[in-house]
């Protein structure tokens, strides 16, 4: 009986990390499929001049063609709408700050997209995410271990921090344990069209559009006050009181706690720590946003990145946001991890203390710009084991 090869679905995305990830599990014998996931077609948004996703799947195909493996589009803007957009404008309308490529690998990549390679009789899916995975026992039990990629500055594994066991089980991360410029060495290597390709910026599905181009077709623009609050205002000399609840107390401002400095065109645009799109000439710092009230449509801003208003040492996770994806790790005792609350930010020194109905995570040293509805991620050393969305 000949042994029947492992067959693995890769998205490819018309990027240069997809395209190796196809290419070396085709060196590790794998029987492999490429899949282009159409996400977005709206033409009431305009996105650009260009169209970025023909070109994407039309390279994509390119280096199917030149791997000679089969190669089919996927159109899954449908369930992207519903799934992903429709929920950042409900997010965004309420003054949070969603993470959409969090939530595309949790929603489309790893669950719709993995369905659908399943249905083909896949027995993995692959993308080219940078980080790695592998697989423990613990007791009488397998654990598979998502971990930080090799490459540190290119590490992905927060993107994917919404994973479950059922999902990492049936994914593989070709390229986690090498760098960039290795990447792109085999892509040059192989001949692949990708090879110079550039990373891919903005939304993981809108291509080249900025999100607040994108949010302003969709929310209506209301002018409101621009207050600025400043760094030694009375409310920032009261002591926090030490505990996990004191400490992830948010300030709260009212139009009397500044002046008011400028006007804007709908706080639901502005997210904390925010620094561009202000527009208020004339001081010597630049002006972060440290708060929005989106009912009464005002932005508080403070002057220059150590404003005070910017730092807290702490932050609440609802127990309905809360996700293990090492479950087996979740106490109900205080956990001591590195954890970030945003991409690309370095690991802090961090401790979660579990309640009845949620866990605090609470820094060592107070982090700038905690912003809700954003993922806070939690690390023990370079495996991430829990993240959460933050309250």
């Amino acid at each position: 009986m000949h042994s029947h090869k492992k067959r693995v679905v890769v998205g490819l995305s018309g990027g240069v990390d997809s395209s190796v990830s196809a290419y070396l599990l085709q060196q590790q014998g794998y029987e492999v499929i490429g899949l282009f996931m159409k996400n977005w077609h709206d033409d009431s948004v305009t996105i650009s001049k260009e169209c970025p996703w023909l070109e994407d799947s039309y390279d994509a195909m390119l280096v199917a063609e030149k791997l000679g493996i089969p190669f089919q589009t996927v159109d899954l803007s449908e369930e992207y709408k519903r799934r992903i957009v429709d929920y950042m404008f409900a997010e965004y309308k309420k003054g949070r700050t969603p993470n959409p490529d969090v939530l595309c690998n949790r929603e489309i990549k790893f669950d719709v997209f993995l369905k659908i390679a399943l249905d083909l009789g896949a027995d993995y899916v692959a993308t080219g995410h940078y980080c790695r995975k592998d697989t423990i026992d613990v007791g009488e039990k397998l654990y598979h271990r998502l971990l930080a990629g090799i490459d540190k500055n290119k590490d992905q594994s927060y993107f994917l921090c919404q994973l479950s066991q059922e999902q990492l089980a049936k994914t593989l991360f070709p390229i986690g344990d090498i760098e960039k410029p290795e990447v792109r060495r085999i892509a040059h290597e192989q001949d692949l069209v990708t090879a110079e390709k550039r990373d891919s910026q903005g939304l993981c599905f809108i291509g080249k559009v900025s999100l607040p181009t994108f949010l302003q077709q969709k929310l209506s623009a209301k002018k409101g006050k621009i207050i600025q609050v400043s760094a030694t205002h009375s409310m920032y000399d009261v002591p926090r009181n030490e505990t996990p609840e004191g400490l992830s107390q948010k300030y709260t401002y009212s139009v009397s706690d500044g002046t008011e400095v400028g006007t804007h065109e709908g706080a639901h645009f502005f997210t904390i720590g925010q620094r561009k799109g202000l527009a208020v000439g004339g001081t010597t710092e630049p002006l972060f946003v440290l708060a929005t009230d989106v009912n009464e449509n005002i932005i508080y801003v403070g002057e220059g990145k150590n404003h005070p208003g910017l730092y807290r040492r702490a932050l609440w996770i609802d127990k309905s946001d809360l996700h293990w994806i090492r479950p087996d790790l979740a106490s109900s005792n205080p956990l001591q991890v590195k954890a970030r609350i945003r991409y690309r930010q370095p690991l802090a020194e961090a401790t979660l203390f579990p309640k009845e109905n949620g866990t605090y995570l609470v820094f060592t040293d107070p982090q700038s710009a905690i912003a809700a509805g954003q993922f806070a991620a939690w690390y023990l050393k370079d495996e991430l084991i829990g993240s959460g969305v933050i309250g």
